[in-house]
Parts: structure tokens; sequence; C-alpha cells
């Protein structure tokens, strides 16, 4: 077993850590077995990057203290670089210590399938990666060569999107992208709406927008979508990069975006005149910046990589009379982990040559943090106070000078960046690198170090997980002490372990209440002051995660944008509870009736045009189900059922709508024995008690799973009487009831998607990515 040598301290490391380790980051042998330690993990990277200082120095002294250094700076959990680094550092193969690259598309056959290639390089080798589809000429463009016309960027992401699903990234999960469209290309409202019914999936989108594109919507005026290079004209000739081509009413665009948002998530957006004006890039002479990677934190030219890692800002509170951040040691982390990052930019295996030259030219390293809702519990602040953003943006602020003081002094030691005298900076003292700050997601690393993702508020202050074998409880531990200050009783510990929140609880002190407080308790508007008071202090960009209520209007996810972009954000996305929900509602048109009529005539009943029934809400272990009950008000009969949980596209929202169709179809198909309501009774008889990894609820009232749910609310529809309302006060109206099942709900922990690598219900959106916070699994 690979361990770290005699001399070395052991670590302490939660279950949760463990099981993400083993199943992710120790290395294993050919048969899968793990063959190391968490120490041996530590060890083996911490070695492999200090055995950088050999190039500029061949002191084997101070390589030995860097190892150390290093060693205990991640066994501590102050610092965690990326995962990539984690998983491949130190063992001697071709798998890359990156996460996040962007690549260069070309407006040709050539240039889009040389794209698609180095995509398949750079996800087989463990990194996601960003593209600009801006510069691919619209649909419905001439094509010379072969004299017929382009399919336009839409429809060359499915090809991406396709690639992606095949290839796994470094073997350990499916590769993540980020497209981004300019608002003013042509197609840019084909691209905000191409993941709204379900496809492109291994995708994040964002629309870039522009200064031009913002004044106009500011004075509700028009813009113009403009043309790319050499993009041929419709009366022959071609166009100059930038040439105006047609106007569009912003507002129209903004609309069309924010519809969208509300409904599936997607579009983010991220400002390019911002990015291209600032400090994401401070090389200009390259031209403007055009892409992201996956979760938009890192602006990146066309084939660049930045090396990320996070300070757990959790470990940084000097106890005393009056808890304090300890601002002299979070300096020395800080010195350490810039020195780290930028080690690893020196013996990065890079997938491809063009790559390596880009990262070498610029030198961008990507230092964030971790832990800040858990620093935030220990200081007894609210995360949507005042006094927690003022602090946000002190701590980053100073995070970003020491790293920039370290960067100048390691310019003097090693050298400044390639393209320094061509910089922002080029007056003023040389650095070695580009950038050198990123609030970058922290999904698997804040489960190893045990705290909380990111900037984020945290998620849930505890829930259970129940499995065959055994049943668990995760309880934040900062809660867990202040509980115990409290004095709450056993009776309240177990509210908040189904709850997942205080907002039931009845408890004496209100600042209490007010620190604890969740990600679906803090308003959206606080939500993206915090983005803010970081992005403030950050030279690239900030990933994080914009919460809004199911109840959330259009109208509030279009006021969550233009407050984003008031602040300062770089970008901005919004995750509405449950979006795209209504859409379920209206899966029995009429042209996908008759496609069924036709195929099953004999056998199933026609569907009447109008017909009447119950929209039932009740909690489940993967979120709050919304079942809607028809039948047929001529024979009094239920008819079908639509289930509705879980984002557009989620794995969740994907079984609840087959749910619904199977039920469907059962209650319609004719049966000379066995009328609807029976029909109904024994899908109820197969559904019902079915368990899955968590349940929600007491008594006869718990539900075992989204089966077990649905079973429970049909069962009710049935004995509620609501099939006898009679015709009159029916009149063909579809009536909505909402049921009396609060018993069933999780107000603060909805929306959990299944988790692909451990199954459970307990994969949650934070930081722009999906994360379990179970196993630990990212999406990202």
């Amino acid at each position: 077993m690979k361990t770290a040598p005699a001399g070395f301290r052991k670590g302490k490391f939660g279950r949760q850590a463990l099981q993400v380790l083993k199943e992710r980051y120790l290395w294993k042998d050919t048969r899968g077995r793990v063959v190391e330690t968490p120490e041996g993990m530590f060890y083996r990277v911490a070695r492999e990057i200090a055995g950088v200082e050999a190039i500029y120095s061949g002191d084997k002294k101070k390589q030995e203290d860097l190892t150390r250094a290093f060693y205990e700076v991640m066994l501590d959990f102050d610092f965690l670089p990326n995962s990539p680094t984690l998983m491949n550092a130190g063992k001697g193969g071709s798998l890359q210590y990156a996460a996040c690259y962007v690549l260069p598309v070309e407006d040709s056959i050539s240039g889009i399938l040389e794209a698609v290639k180095r995509a398949a390089i750079v996800h087989q080798s463990g990194g996601g990666t960003g593209f600009s589809f801006s510069r691919l000429r619209p649909g419905g463009s001439l094509v010379k060569k072969s004299g017929g016309v382009a399919s336009g960027p839409v429809s060359f992401m499915k090809v991406f999107d396709a690639a992606t699903e095949q290839i796994k990234q470094g073997g350990k999960r499916r590769g993540a992208n980020m497209g981004v469209l300019r608002v003013d290309h042509p197609d840019i409202e084909e691209f905000i709406s191409c993941k709204e019914s379900g496809g492109i999936t291994n995708f994040n989108i964002s629309v870039g927008l522009t200064n031009e594109f913002m004044k106009a919507l500011k004075k509700e005026g028009k813009y113009y979508l403009r043309a790319g290079e050499n993009w041929p004209k419709p009366g022959g000739g071609k166009y100059k990069l930038g040439e105006k081509i047609r106007q569009v009413e912003a507002k129209q665009i903004f609309e069309k975006i924010v519809k969208s948002a509300w409904k599936s998530g997607d579009p983010g957006l991220i400002w390019l005149d911002w990015i291209n004006e600032g400090p994401a890039n401070p090389v200009p002479f390259l031209g403007p910046i055009e892409a992201t990677n996956p979760c938009g934190e890192q602006p990146l030219y066309p084939n660049e990589a930045c090396n990320l890692g996070s300070i757990n800002l959790a470990r940084f509170v000097k106890r005393g009379k009056k808890k304090q951040v300890d601002w002299e040691r979070l300096e020395k982390v800080v010195v350490l982990a810039v020195r780290f990052l930028d080690n690893v930019i020196d013996i990065n295996p890079f997938p491809l040559p063009e790559i390596k030259e880009a990262v070498f030219a610029n030198r961008r390293i990507g230092l964030g943090v971790m832990g800040w809702a858990d620093l935030l519990f220990q200081l007894e602040l609210a995360y949507d106070s005042r006094e927690a953003c003022a602090l946000g943006g002190k701590i980053m602020g100073f995070i970003g000078k020491k790293a920039w003081k370290e960067s100048e002094r390691l310019a003097k030691e090693k050298g400044e960046f390639p393209n320094f005298s061509k910089s922002i900076y080029s007056k003023g003292e040389k650095r070695r690198n580009a950038t050198v700050t990123t609030i970058a997601p922290t999904g698997s690393i804040s489960i190893i170090a045990n705290c909380s993702s990111g900037i984020e508020p945290i998620f849930a202050l505890a829930f259970r997980h129940k499995t065959k074998e055994r049943e668990m409880s995760f309880v934040n531990e900062y809660f867990k002490e202040a509980a115990r200050v409290e004095k709450l009783s056993k009776e309240v510990i177990n509210k908040v372990l189904d709850e997942g929140s205080l907002s039931k609880v009845k408890i004496k002190r209100g600042k209490f209440r007010e620190v604890f407080k969740t990600a679906h308790e803090i308003s959206w508007k606080d939500h993206i002051k915090m983005q803010a008071a970081f992005q403030r202090q950050v030279d690239n960009a900030v990933s994080k995660t914009i919460n809004l209520t199911s109840k959330a209007t259009e109208k509030e996810v279009a006021s969550a944008y233009l407050l984003a972009y008031k602040l300062g954000c770089a970008g901005v996305t919004v995750f509405r509870d449950g979006c795209k929900g209504e859409q379920v509602l209206n899966l029995g048109t009429e042209e996908k009736e008759k496609v069924s009529e036709k195929t099953l005539l004999l056998t199933v009943k026609a569907r009447p045009q109008r017909v009447a029934g119950y929209t039932y809400r009740a909690g489940t272990p993967v979120g709050t189900a919304f079942v809607t009950v028809n039948h047929n008000g001529e024979v009094d009969e239920p008819l079908e059922v639509f289930v509705n949980v879980g984002r557009a596209g989620s794995d969740v929202a994907a079984d609840a709508e087959a749910m619904g169709r199977l039920i469907s179809l059962c209650l319609r198909v004719t049966s000379p024995h066995f009328s609807q309501r029976e029909v109904a009774q024994l899908i109820v008889a197969q559904l019902e008690g079915i368990g899955g990894g968590g349940s929600v609820g007491f008594g006869k009232e718990r539900v075992r799973s989204l089966a077990d749910g649905i079973a429970k609310v049909i069962r009710e529809h049935l004995e509620s009487g609501a099939l006898v309302l009679g015709k009159k006060k029916l009149k063909g109206k579809t009536v909505q009831m909402v049921a009396q099942q609060q018993s069933l709900e999780i107000p603060k922990m909805e929306r959990r998607d299944i988790c692909a690598s451990c199954g459970n219900a307990t994969l949650v959106l934070a930081e722009g990515c999906a994360k379990c916070l179970t196993c630990g699994y990212s999406k990202c």
C-alpha cells in the first residue's frame, strides 16, 4: 500500500471524504483495487509538485522542505488543488492536472472537426472544455465548396455533445462543456432555446452579452446582429468581421433569455466586454476573450488552460474572547498555494502542444476559496447580512493582494510570464502569472475537506440518507456545535434532519435562525450581492448558483440578471427550483395524441379534448412532486396522471415523466374485467411501499420514494371523493387543488436529483455544477 514515508503526519478523514477518495482519487491497480492511502495521495502530489524546484535551483533541501509543506497544507485541508491534480499528479501517466480549457472552433468543417477531436483528447485526459461558437456562420448561409447551406452553430453543438457522451473525463466522469454564443450572432434565438427540449445535455450554455446590447436594452431600443469574418453575403461577396447585418429589439431577445432560464436554468449570461476590459484579460493584444470553462469562472483564450485551487476559509478562525479571521496564517497559506499552482504549470503533461504553448505564454493560475459558509457560522454572521458581504470582499481582497505579491516574488526568482511586456501590467513590477485568483466550483474537494462549497451558502444543515444496509445522518459540524451550546432538544434536531433547515423549527434566539439559513432561505438578491462582493476582488470570475424559489416569476429572473450586471459580476447563472415544471402539463398535446391513437387504436381509449382534474403537491425523497390526476368528466373515471419533479433534463424529471406516461397508458387501455378506478387501485398496490435511498415524513404518511409518493397521491385522490364532484361543478374546466400534505414536504431541500455514481437522491446544483452530497460525485 502506497503511503507517506515515516515522519509524515497521519490525517483525519471523515466518512464521506474516505468514500470519495476511494472511489475517485486514490491510486488503483490494474484490477481496480485501491493501492494508496489518503496520506499516500497527498505525498504523491506534494512530491511531484515540489519536484519542479529542481528545474530552477537544484536545491534538494528546498525541494524536501516544500514537499513537506505542500503535504501538510493539504493534509490539514487548508488548501487543496483542483481534482485532476489530486487524481493524476505523480502517477507518471498522460492524464493532465488542469481542470478547465477553452478550445477554438473555426468556421469550416475541418476546423469544427478538429475542435471535436481536441475536445475528445482533453476529456479523455481529465479536463472540461469551453467553446465559443460565435465564429460559425448562421444556419442558411451559403457554403461555397459544396454549394449547399450551413446548418448553424446549434446543429454543430449537437455533434460536440454526442462525442462528449461517449468519452469520460480521465475514465472518471463524462466530460463537461460550455457553449457560448455572442448575443449579436444571427442564430442567437435558436441558441437561447436549444436546451429546452432536453437536448445538448453535456453542455452548459451562456449568452455572451455586449455593451451595445445592454445600452439598447436600457433604452428599450434595437441593436445590430453582426457578421463573422468572411461570412458569405446573400447577394455575393463576403462580410467583414463585425459588419452589421440587421437590427433586432434588445428587449425581445432579453425576454427570450429570461423565459428560457426561468423554464430550464439555461442559458447563463457572461458580459464579454466587462471581461475584456478588466483583469480577466490581462493581454488584450491577443484579441478579445470569447469563452469560459464549463462553470463560467475562468475566461480563457483558445487553447488556454488554468490550474485552480482553493483555500478552506473554515480553517482560518482565531479563537479567543472573540472569534476572528486569522490573517497571519491565511497569508502564509496564500503564499504557499501560489507557488504550488505555479509549479503545476511547469510539470503538467498537457494533452496538446498548442495548449502547452498558450498556457506557458500567460501562466494563469486561479486561487479561490471554499468553506465560506462555515467561516460565517463560526463568526456568527448571517450570510445575507451587510457584514458578511463586507467581510467577503475584505478576505478576497487580502488573498488577491498577497497572491500578487508572491507572484511578483516568483517573477524575480524564476522569471515573469512571457507575455508580460505586452500585458496591462507591463509598466509595474514583473509578475510570474497573468492572473492569480478565481472562485471555482469545489464540489468534490469540499467534501474531502469536510467544508461548505465555494462561496455558496450551505444547501442543508442536516439530512438523513438511508440505504438497504443502514441509515446515516449528516449534520453540519458547526450547526451541531451551535445546537449543543443552544441546548436544542433531540426532537428539534430530528426535525432539522427531516426538513434540512430551521424554517419550521421553533427556537428562542432569532440570531441563531438568521446565522444558520440555507441556500433556499436566502433571497436571490443576497446571493448576487455576495457574488459581486467577491467578484470585485477577483481577477477572473466567480462560479456561483443564484437560487430562486419555484414561485419566482420571469420578472424576478430578469431582475436578477440586471442586478448582477449593475453590481459588476462577470457572469451569472440562475436556477429556479423546479424550473420548467409547467411543461409536463402540456404532454397531452393534440399532435402527440394523434400519433398514439393511430398506433394503439384498438386498445387505448381516445383522450377527450377537455378533461378535468386536480394537482396535488407531495414531498418525496427527490423533491416536491406535483402530481396531476385528470379524469373523464363523462364517465367520471381516472384517465391520466402527469408527474412533475426535478429540473428539466435531469434524471429525476425523466423518471417522473416516464412513470406518468406509463400510468396514463394503463388507465386508458380498455379492459372487459376492470374499470379505470380499479386499474388505478391496482397501480397504487404496485407502487405503494417501494423504498429508495431516503424517506420523508413519519408513520402512515412516510414517503419512501417517488413511486411511493405518486401512489399515495392517487390513493388519496380515489378516497377523497374527487371523482364524484358532479358535472355541473366541472363544466369541462380543469380544477386544481393543492392537497393538504404538509407533513410530506421538504420545503428547503427540494429538487434533489439521482447521483449517477452512488445512485442516491442527493445530487444538488451548486456553483453552477451538480454535485452529490453523499459521495462527492461532480458533473463538472
